[in-house]
């Protein structure tokens, strides 16, 4: 099982600029503090000006609904116990792959976290 950057071609971005790599990883970063709604917020206000930060908004958005849904999952699991396992597992797995998510794409490639559902192409 492969964890490392699930990306079909994760150098696609060529020349991707300082600002777009700053307002992508600040898509990542806000997860932090806003949840959801930071990177969403970005994303539907930057979308149209840059391919790259179209692309790193689409991956988040994907990442965000997947784990969330990954999160229910364990939620009603917690009726039998295991679902606080399951919580906490996926609690340290999200800290882990939104950090990776910034060091990738403050180097200007694209980045799509493992187990991610592409509901939005």
């Amino acid at each position: 099982m492969n964890l490392q950057n699930q990306s079909k071609n994760p150098q696609a971005f060529q020349n991707v600029s300082q600002n777009e790599k700053s307002m992508a990883m600040l898509m990542w970063i806000l997860t932090f503090f806003t949840g959801f709604v930071g990177p969403l917020i970005i994303w539907i206000i930057k979308k149209d000006e840059s391919s790259y930060l179209n692309k790193q908004g689409k991956n988040y958005i994907n990442y965000a609904i997947s784990y969330g849904l990954y999160g229910v999952g364990a939620l009603i699991l917690t009726a039998v116990l295991i679902g606080y396992l399951l919580l906490f597992v996926l609690s340290i797995v999200c800290l882990v792959y939104t950090i990776l998510a910034i060091v990738t794409v403050n180097k200007g490639e694209d980045y799509v976290v493992p187990f991610t559902i592409e509901i939005i192409k």
